[in-house]
């Protein structure tokens, strides 16, 4: 499975600069682990953290301008950290799987001249084979809409700045470096939207087209009990939306074409949540999917709009993570409002259990709740506070060797994290 190793944010909101797990020049660093949790008071930056994901997915999907207008974000200025006048910078170092080279992706947002958005500079990096020291080559430079594109799996070149990269399409241009099968001068028609995005739709950029679908398979759940209730139309679909209003739909999928997978997740939902022994759907007389919980004390079954807010999330996280084709990326903010305290620690398990699978997705979650972080290592967790210039700071737990001391002797982390020893360095 695909997994990012580390991710660095600039001047997003409250996240003027923090970096999370190993960067292309940050090599001794540890990268993220498959289950990655960020703990912290209210206040301190965790839904920003989470927010940064989804910005960066619907800047692909939609391009910058559409990104920082939708969600409520209130347009460039409002997202761009408070008294900062640089860009919105963001870097994903990943891979595409286990065994292969991690490949960097650099991305600065600006406005134009006429106060607009757009995609100031744009880069992937790689490493060529056995290439262990040094700087990984550009196989995607562009700045301001403008740059070179090498084709295939294994080329590029170093450049480092943007005058070498304009020295370069120079050169290019006058015929002194060829424009070879493997060099390709780009200009982008619409500097709002993502190089990527455009380029990653053609076979001759596989890499490229690895990275957008990559992003374009994250999952940010904006889960709400309400829109489950909701009363889709009957149809089977294959994957949970972000919302989760399709949930009825998804069980129809996985009742016909995933019986026993499905089976099992019953049986695990019924050893959770007390008395559920069946689910399934119903199709009302003008088309509409029910979905039905029976429970085991009762002859007639409860219907979605009827079920607790907790045991449907716990419904739909389990389904989520026995999707047949699950996303590369899954980021849940605060999994555990409604839930039953006891049933945290259940579900960290849960969550890294799928994550550690090699055909699992890479889990990323935010929270305040010590019981579900007393499921985890040190090294699985990330502290998010305020600092004294009112911008977030970021540390990992094992970073602290008495931490590391403590968990080593058996207490647990939620319990030293509510006795604040996770605060600070």
């Amino acid at each position: 499975m695909a997994i990012i190793e580390g991710v660095s944010v600039k001047n997003y909101k409250a996240l003027r600069d923090v970096t999370l797990g190993k960067l292309w020049n940050t090599q001794t660093a540890e990268p993220l682990t498959p289950m990655t949790a960020v703990i912290g008071k209210n206040g301190v930056g965790k839904s920003t953290l989470f927010d940064a994901f989804g910005f960066l997915s619907d800047c692909l999907k939609g391009g910058v301008e559409e990104a920082c207008d939708s969600r409520g974000r209130g347009g460039f200025e409002r997202i761009r950290s408070q008294g900062q006048t640089g860009s919105i910078e963001f870097q994903v170092y990943y891979r595409e799987d286990r065994n292969s080279r991690p490949i960097t992706y650099e991305l600065a947002i600006d406005i134009d001249e006429s106060g607009r958005p757009y995609v100031r500079s744009e880069r992937l990096r790689q490493r060529r084979h056995n290439q262990r020291t040094g700087r990984p080559f550009s196989f995607l430079f562009l700045n301001e809409g403008k740059g070179v594109v090498w084709r295939g799996e294994a080329v590029g070149q170093e450049v480092e700045e943007e005058e070498n990269l304009f020295a370069l399409m120079e050169q290019i241009q006058k015929g002194g470096v060829e424009e070879s099968s493997e060099t390709e001068l780009v200009e982008l028609d619409d500097k709002r939207k993502l190089g990527v995005a455009t380029l990653g739709s053609l076979k001759q950029h596989p890499r490229i087209s690895a990275f957008r679908r990559f992003i374009e398979g994250w999952y940010l759940s904006y889960f709400t009990p309400d829109a489950a209730r909701s009363l889709p139309l009957a149809g089977p679909q294959k994957h949970l939306n972000i919302h989760g209003d399709n949930l009825g739909n998804v069980v129809q999928f996985m009742e016909r074409e995933h019986p026993k997978k499905f089976q099992s997740i019953l049986d695990s939902i019924s050893s959770k949540i007390p008395g559920v022994n069946k689910i399934g759907t119903e199709r009302s007389p003008d088309g509409r999917l029910l979905l039905q919980f029976n429970d085991q004390g009762f002859q007639d079954p409860f219907y979605a709009q009827q079920m607790s807010d907790g045991t449907l999330k716990v419904f739909a996280y389990l389904l989520l993570l026995e999707d047949p084709s699950p996303p590369p990326f899954l980021c849940i903010e605060e999994p555990e409002n409604g839930l039953y305290h006891k049933l945290l620690e259940t579900l960290a398990k849960e969550f890294r259990e799928h994550a550690s699978r090699r055909d699992g997705s890479q889990v990323f979650v935010t929270t305040h709740q010590p019981y579900f972080v007393d499921a985890l290592e040190p090294k699985e967790v990330w502290v998010i506070e305020k600092g004294a210039d009112g911008f977030s700071q970021i540390h990992r737990a094992s970073e602290n060797s008495i931490i590391e001391n403590l968990v080593g002797e058996g207490l647990l982390l939620g319990g030293l994290w509510y006795s604040d020893y996770l605060d600070g360095r």
